[in-house]
């Protein structure tokens, strides 16, 4: 594989490790109701594990307010407790097949909860991107063992690993910031 490929790679992956953490942030909740907010919620139906999209439809009609309007009438009191459970302080209320989600005002406390949340997620992230450089080295030492590379080569795609990777820790912590601006504004 050429070197060039090889940094497509590793960006590629990196770039993924970035993707999920904006989704993690996405549903954790700041000021406003957001229909993003329940998206990590899982749903046990039909035997298995399922995301909440794929047996509702969420909504924000109002700025604190979520309605989730659930298909199956059978599935609507799983929804209402994996709701519950997901650790997002919300407390549904039933009308029929449809879910209303008033949404607490934030006390300062959970704002420090989430701000935690936040930094939990972004610290994941930079662990993720941190493997992926691992295993971009890894490659490259296994390449210089058998000698299919120089030393010269080695040393500059080595550069370049770190380079991409300080390129996308920095993406993190500016998205860990803009998160915690988000969440402590009042």
């Amino acid at each position: 594989m050429s070197a060039s490929a090889e940094t497509e790679d590793l960006r590629r992956r990196m770039t993924a490790s970035l993707d999920v953490l904006k989704k993690e942030f996405a549903g954790l909740r700041t000021g406003r109701a957001s229909a993003n907010m329940l998206d990590p919620v899982m749903v046990e139906a039909y035997g298995s594990q399922m995301p909440l999209a794929q047996c509702a439809t969420v909504s924000a009609p109002e700025a604190r307010m979520l309605t989730v309007q659930v298909w199956d009438k059978g599935l609507v009191k799983a929804v209402e407790k994996s709701i519950r459970e997901a650790n997002l302080g919300l407390n549904p209320m039933t009308d029929g097949q449809l879910l209303r989600i008033p949404m607490p005002p934030m006390t300062e406390e959970r704002r420090k909860e989430l701000q935690k949340v936040a930094k939990n997620y972004a610290e994941a992230a930079r662990v993720s991107i941190r493997n992926v450089r691992r295993e971009g080295m890894d490659a490259l030492k296994e390449l210089l063992k058998k000698s299919k590379i120089t030393e010269d080569d080695n040393r500059k795609r080595q550069t370049d690993i770190q380079n991409l990777t300080d390129e996308f820790t920095k993406k993190v912590d500016e998205a860990v910031a803009a998160k915690e601006k988000d969440i402590l504004a009042v």
